[in-house]
């Protein structure tokens, strides 16, 4: 789902918001989770999950071309964790759509 889908989804939900104030709110939600993870900060969402930023360390790459050895310089990187509401419910539709191999029979000839 992209985040028109998620607008349209929501405005199509909740019928008395207009459709540009879910998408003014969806926005804000976003911008406010990226704009805690850009200083740092820890965003959780309870029962969905949380964001949050991993350091990689600077370290001594090659190029893969020459290889010879590159300076890698430290990255952040975003990071999610599910909940664990979250995790049950995917599990829970999992094995609801996908029923359990069944046994094999090996018969004799």
């Amino acid at each position: 789902m992209i985040k028109s889908e998620l607008v349209a989804r929501l405005a199509q939900r909740y019928p008395h918001l207009y459709h540009r104030d879910v998408e003014r709110i969806v926005t804000t939600v976003l911008d406010e989770i990226s704009n805690a993870l850009a200083k740092g900060h820890r965003v959780e969402l309870r029962g969905f999950g949380a964001f949050s930023v991993k350091v990689r360390p600077s370290r001594m790459g090659r190029n893969p071309r020459t290889g010879e050895p590159v300076e890698v310089e430290e990255k952040r990187a975003p990071f999610f964790r599910t909940g664990k509401e979250l995790r049950e419910r995917l599990n829970s539709a999992a094995s609801e759509r996908t029923p359990a191999p069944a046994a094999e029979s090996h018969a004799t000839k």
